[in-house]
Order: structure tokens, then sequence, then C-alpha cells
């Protein structure tokens, strides 16, 4: 089974969204009998990836389509449960391969959340009313302020450790202690109990912000609303732009959009994306851009290349590589650049801009071995050339090829030096060249030149140059080589290698995420017959090889 991430609004079964002028109430509503696969309930408005999937949905269309909405009050529709967390039977249940790829989108779509408020001025504030557990207590702590209903149901918990012999999976440790500051061994009690912590004694370890009795949760509500949405700079009076289906055509061994192109070989396990560029120049101005909408060339390819990751991590986990081309004029992508750059205080262009950041970020985590060919006739410029930064290993091609008029160039712009940071905080040139600050330096003397391939490679900024006599052997080599190696190695080593330099709470939770819970996830203790996500509501109780590791 395929499992598709486009969705819409008509199609939900788990979420409700109802606008109030600057507000939006985002209710979670899970549909118990529409899990994504079969051998589960959704019971208790517990999740699996098709509530995420409607979830990432609802949060970018509150972005793009309701510039007017300050605040998101994500909220349950039941008053006895907020969210019990990732679904226990459809972990028990499902591969190793879509459990870690499962949490790895929830938690993308949670730093989406935290990003909403910090950078695009629109805040998320949870209300929870009755048991919040696991990824449901995950949830709520990537939103912006959490308000906890003060009564003898409402609780917040982290239970994995002693129900489920895991960890919760959407970084609920990281985010305990390095966003609340709950002290640590007020944490370590928290993760250690089933039960949960209530009322004021979690506002007063700041697990939440306030506990508030039902009698005053209205009011406290509309005026944190009012506090949160007096700090926000979103338009009271634009009008959004709506988000129509992907033109996407899907066969055995390929997918196509409009403006991105996937190649698949199953044999070689090599996937091919490539990226076409605009067609022409940009707009004239915001009026123009709006008025285009989702056609916007950057939009377009943003929301394309996004749904082609999302595809291949799912879809075809036998996959070693992917392979990205570009094909179009650089100059032309330079001008989107420009563009966007020159009105980034407005909220449609800020928020293609942050768009890209997240779909770099995406592709940054994507445990595949990631490779750019930059050839006669592509376009990696600025924006598109943030993808030769994130590689693992980028080819140029030196000089004229037989089959291809002119010859392969790399242009950087102001885009390269900040604009899309990585889960680290840093560039990905800062990245790219982490203790060589100099190298940094000398390449943004070198913006909006057209570098050929001999200087690119004298610049670091690709991995080799190849003339036309040895570039396809080499990339054959190269991809035949990385398709023998074992790719639980290659997934280890590649996160590693690409989350250089400092650490922030993001990399802490996609890197604890690759090395632990990967781990976790496979052993005995936890997936065993006799662990405890196969003996979870039995009524027997797990049995550990307690042995430390």
């Amino acid at each position: 089974m395929n499992i598709d991430f486009q969705t819409d609004p008509s199609k939900y079964r788990h979420w409700r969204v109802r606008y109030d002028g600057h507000t939006a109430h985002l209710i979670m509503d899970v549909d118990p009998s529409a899990g994504l696969f079969e051998g589960y309930e959704l019971k208790l408005n517990s999740y699996d990836l098709g509530v995420d999937i409607e979830l990432y949905d609802a949060m970018m269309r509150l972005r793009f389509e309701h510039p007017e909405v300050k605040v998101v009050i994500l909220e349950s529709a039941n008053d006895k449960v907020f969210c019990a967390g990732a679904n226990i039977r459809m972990l028990a249940g499902a591969s190793h391969v879509h459990k870690v790829n499962f949490c790895k989108f929830t938690n993308e779509t949670r730093n989406a959340i935290e990003e909403s408020g910090a950078k695009s001025g629109q805040s998320y504030i949870a209300v929870v009313s009755g048991a919040c557990a696991g990824g449901g207590y995950e949830l709520a702590l990537a939103t912006d302020h959490i308000i906890l209903t003060d009564d003898s149901t409402s609780s917040v918990a982290l239970p994995e450790v002693p129900l489920l012999a895991v960890l919760p999976g959407t970084g609920g440790l990281t985010r305990v202690t390095d966003k609340r500051k709950v002290r640590r061994d007020r944490a370590d009690i928290f993760c250690s109990i089933e039960e949960g912590v209530k009322g004021q004694k979690a506002a007063e370890w700041r697990l939440v912000d306030e506990a508030v009795p039902n009698s005053k949760i209205d009011a406290v509500v509309a005026e944190r609303i009012e506090e949160f949405a007096a700090r926000s700079d979103r338009p009271s009076d634009a009008g959004g732009i709506g988000f129509g289906p992907l033109n996407r055509r899907v066969s055995d061994d390929s997918i196509d959009y409009d403006t991105v192109s996937v190649a698949i070989n199953r044999a070689a396990r090599v996937a091919t994306i490539t990226i076409k560029g605009p067609d022409g120049p940009p707009v004239d101005d915001v009026v123009s851009m709006v008025e285009a909408g989702d056609a916007f060339w950057p939009l377009r390819l943003a929301r394309e290349l996004d749904d082609a990751i999302l595809h291949l991590r799912l879809n075809e986990t036998g996959i070693v590589a992917m392979v990205f081309r570009s094909e179009g004029d650089a100059g032309q992508v330079l001008a989107y650049d420009a563009f966007l750059e020159s009105n980034e205080n407005h909220w449609l262009a800020r928020e293609i801009l942050l768009y890209w950041a997240r779909v770099l970020k995406r592709i940054d985590q994507t445990s595949r071995t990631l490779v750019t060919l930059v050839e006669p006739g592509s376009c990696f410029a600025g924006t598109l050339a943030e993808i030769v930064f994130a590689a693992d290993r980028a080819f140029m091609a030196e000089g004229e090829f037989e089959d291809r008029d002119g010859e392969a160039a790399l242009t950087l712009n102001t885009m390269n030096f900040g604009r899309y940071p990585t889960v680290n905080a840093i560039s990905r040139l800062e990245s790219r060249f982490y203790g060589e600050p100099d190298s940094v330096d000398v390449a943004r003397e070198h913006i909006d030149k057209s570098l050929d391939a001999v200087t690119a490679e004298k610049l670091g900024l690709v991995t080799a140059a190849y003339d036309d006599i040895d570039w396809q052997e080499e990339v054959r080599i190269f991809l035949e080589e990385r398709a023998s190696f074992s790719p639980d190695a290659l997934t280890g080593m590649e996160a590693n290698l690409r989350c250089v330099g400092p650490e922030t709470m993001e990399s802490k939770i996609f890197g604890r995420l690759t090395a632990w819970q990967n781990w976790i996830f496979q052993r005995p203790n936890a997936v065993g017959e006799e662990g405890a996500l196969r003996r979870y509501g039995s009524g027997v109780k797990a049995a550990y090889n307690t042995e430390r590791v």
C-alpha cells in the first residue's frame, strides 16, 4: 500500500478547523475506524500517520490560506481525553521502517508548529482537558503555551518507559528539559510514572504554563488569545491563497509533477529527482504573486519537492540514493530569489521562504544517500544551490559535453549564507566548512558569479569535477559502491556527518530519534513476543532481558 501525503479538509477524518476572526480552533476528533492500516482502532484520540498527515495539511493551510489567523487553539473534541498519543496497536504491528519514518514525520510537523509561532506570527496554544499522554503531550509541547484544566481528570504524561519499554518518539524528553526547563530529577520522576501529573503541580514543575479551573478556562483562553494576537505581525485583512491538488502522475517507475520528476530504478536502488527551473521571470509585484497563488513557481516547486521526498521515504524504502538534477535558466532562479528577498516582509513571501527552509531540512533528514549532479543545463543557483550543499556527494561536470550545450555552472547568492538554516542553526555552507570559517568568507566573495567546475571544486563547493570521458563512469561507480554498503550503517553515518557544529533542541531531537529510538524500537524488550509493546493491554507483564547494554 502506497501512503499518500496529499489531502484536503473535505477528506479529513480526524481534524476540524473552526475560524473566528484572528483565531482558528484546530480540533482533534479522531475517527477510531479510520486508521491508515487494518488491525487497530484509533481509540481515545490516539493517532497514526494518517492523523498526522491531516495535521500537517491543516497547519500548511493555516499558514498560507489564512494570513488573518494569528492564534491557533489546539484542542480536543473529547472532554475526557486530549490525546492518548501514538496508537500502541499500530506501533506493535508496524514495521520498524514505518515506525521510524512515522516518528520522523511527526517530529518535522511539530517543529513546523514551533516555527509558526517563532517566525510566522501564527502562535499555537494548547488547551488540555482530560488525559494528555505520550505523543499527545508531545503535540502540546510543540505549542507556544499550554493551558491545563485543573480538575480531577486532566493530566499530562510521558509513560513510554514504564508502559512500553520505548522512549517518547517526538521530542518529548528533549522539550521537557531544553524547552520547558523542567528540573532533571523532576523530569526523571515524570517520565517514570504512568499516571502523569495534574493541576498546579504540573504548572509548578513547568510541564504546562498554567493550570486553570473549569469555571475560568474560557476567560483565560480568551485573554491568552488576545495577548498572543497582539504580538503578531500577520495582516488582518489580507486574502490567503488556496492550495489546490498537485498535478501528480504516478507510474510503476516514475512520478511526474509540473516542476519535479522522479525516475525510480529499483534494480540499481536509485531515485533520480529532476527539478525544472521557472519558465519565465517572476511577477512584477506582491499583488501579482498573491494572484498567482499556488502556481507561483517557488511555492509550486516547494510543494512538489516536499511531496516527492515524503513519497520516497515511506513508499520506496529499498532506495539507497536520491540523485538530484536540475534543468533550466539559473538567471531566472536568481531572479525569483531576488524577488522573494526584496519582499521578505510580505506575509506570503515570508511563508514561501520559511517553507523552503523546512523542505531543505526535510532533505537533510532523509535517510538516503544524497547526491547532486551539476551538469550542463543545470540551474543550481541560490536557493537550488542549497541542494548541492545538502548532498553527501556533489559532482560537477567539467568542460563541454558532447551531448550537451554549454558548460555546467554553479551560482551563489545571499540565500546561501543563513537564509535556510540546518537543524543545527547554521547555514549549509557553514556546515560544509565547519572549522574553516575563512572558506565561507571566500565563497561569499563569489556571490552572483557563474562558477565553472574548476572554480567550484577549488572553492570546495563540490566534491569532485569530472570531464565528459569520466563523468558517467565515476558516478556509476559511486552509486554501485553505495548500494553495496549496509543501509543501517549508512543511515547512522550520514545522520552523524550531516549534523555538524553546535547542538540545538532540533538537532538533539533528530539525533536521538536516529540513534536511540531507532535502536530501542528493535530491542526484544519492546517489540519481542514478550516485550512491552506486544503485551500491552493483555494483562500479562512484559518479560525483560535485564542486562544493561
